[in-house]
């Protein structure tokens, strides 16, 4: 079965209580927390250890976060790691941040630039990707010199490529053909 079919009802069930008590922000970061710590191999390896029981899992895992879970949290742990599900933390986190993305109607877009950008520049191009996605948007930017010159803009599924580099390349394909 698929990771994210696997893991979906428990971060729906996450989102659901954390919004019910007004945490989501809070739940956000102990979920990436948690979703970190079971990334390490060391972890891995020891949680799939098969003498360990589901009790003695959380226990364990509980004490690599060393204290910084809410007892919600902690509970949510618990059914995870007696349901044997404690590696699907990762993909819990990253469902959890979309569902609450959608909640808040906010949206990390990824802007690749030749050059880097201005705080007016950033302004304004936040301010246009916000009309068109109907949503508060956070930018997350990077250099790329081989672009050439413009931006290439990922909102989920959405990709924007106005670089110098694409336009440079259709032009080259349109004179072969």
């Amino acid at each position: 079965m698929e990771l994210t079919t696997c893991a979906r009802p428990y971060a729906r069930a996450a989102f659901e209580h954390a919004r019910g008590a007004g945490q989501l922000s809070q739940w956000s970061k102990m979920l990436s927390l948690c979703a970190g710590v079971v990334r390490f191999d060391n972890v891995v390896s020891l949680l799939s250890n098969p003498s360990l029981t589901g009790k003695k899992q959380a226990q364990t895992f509980l004490e690599l976060c060393q204290g910084s879970l809410s007892n919600d949290v902690e509970n949510f742990i618990h059914v995870l790691s007696e349901n044997k599900r404690l590696e699907l933390l990762p993909v819990i986190d990253t469902l959890f941040n979309e569902l609450k993305a959608e909640e808040e109607r906010s949206q990390d877009v990824s802007v690749t630039t030749a050059f880097p950008l201005s705080s007016e520049q950033r302004d304004t191009l936040a301010k246009k990707i916000e009309v068109r996605l109907g949503r508060s948007v956070a930018l997350n930017i990077q250099i790329d010199k081989s672009l050439i010159g413009g931006v290439i803009i990922k909102a989920g599924d959405l990709v924007i490529d106005g670089s110098l580099r694409a336009r440079l390349t259709k032009l080259a394909d349109a004179m072969v053909s």
